[in-house]
């Protein structure tokens, strides 16, 4: 991995964690706000899918076009699931289990699909990025994996890994093989994401509303900063960084968010946290080597 691809999902990650707290700030306008942020990126980003298309055009053809809806179902039924998951199970056992399986699928995937061998030490990084992960989300409370009800957190969490595997898979195809414009794939799945959610919103127009009063502040920002994270890890991928690499890298984030909450907000970190961000560490030291 060259050294600008490593800075470009480094930052990625950065923008991830940072849109990820301001989010968190929206969290009971749930659906209303995942519609208000996307209505702001698809506007904001708008001009510079005119200037691409504009000057370098776009090869349309059917796998195009259907890779490009492939990429809406898939993201769109994330963040559906996401939200269902989260509001039917606890959070405590839904995060970690599809933050954890996310990348461990997707460079699962990466192998069967795209041919991407990892080396031992690739192999060794994505597992020490995966354990990290879920030392920080479960600080080591491993007893709420063995309640009654945990069930229906695992079984939530492993469908949103699988979502995050998949759209993660699908566009890496989309960019590396089909040489879809990353910014182009991300604005065309957001516009079609944001056509299928406008009826119902529509219908719920009032009620959106009132979820939304004082909250499209932090919608314009996540609208900014999400699709930028993201368009940066596609330029990653077209440059030619493996999925099974870039995947764990990603998930940096929440060693950030870890950081920026201790620093920044003045949280309580305890020591398993921060182990798990030295484990990270490792993990992303082992990746970067491959």
């Amino acid at each position: 991995m060259t050294l600008q691809v490593f800075l470009l999902v480094v930052i990625a990650a950065g923008l991830h964690a940072a849109w990820n707290l301001i989010s968190k700030r929206a969290a009971g306008a749930g659906a209303s706000f995942v519609f208000a942020y996307r209505l702001c990126s698809t506007v904001i980003y708008a001009p510079w899918v005119a200037y691409i298309l504009w000057n370098d055009g776009m090869a349309w053809s059917w796998p195009v076009a259907a890779f490009i809806g492939l990429s809406s179902a898939l993201h769109l039924g994330y963040s559906i699931c996401l939200l269902r998951g989260y509001n039917v199970a606890d959070l405590s056992v839904v995060y970690p289990i599809a933050r954890g399986t996310g990348p461990l699928l997707a460079s699962a995937g990466a192998f069967l699909w795209l041919a991407e061998i990892p080396s031992a030490l690739g192999v060794l990084g994505i597992c020490s990025v995966v354990a990290g992960i879920l030392l920080i989300a479960t600080q080591g409370n491993w007893r709420q994996f063995a309640q009654p009800q945990a069930w229906i957190g695992i079984r939530w969490g492993l469908l949103i890994g699988l979502f995050i595997a998949a759209y993660s898979l699908s566009d890496a195809y989309s960019v590396k093989a089909l040489l879809v414009a990353p910014v182009l794939l991300d604005w065309l799945s957001a516009c079609c994401g944001t056509l299928l959610l406008a009826p119902s919103t529509w219908v719920r127009r009032a009620h959106m509303l009132r979820q939304m009063r004082g909250k499209w502040g932090l919608a314009l920002a996540v609208g900014i900063l999400s699709p930028m994270a993201y368009i940066l890890v596609l330029y990653a991928l077209q440059q030619g960084a493996d999925v099974s690499v870039v995947a764990p890298l990603r998930e940096m984030s929440m060693m950030m968010a870890t950081f920026a909450g201790f620093f920044i907000l003045k949280e309580k970190v305890s020591p398993v946290r921060w182990l798990g961000c030295a484990v990270i560490i490792a993990g992303v030291v082992l990746l970067s080597t491959h």
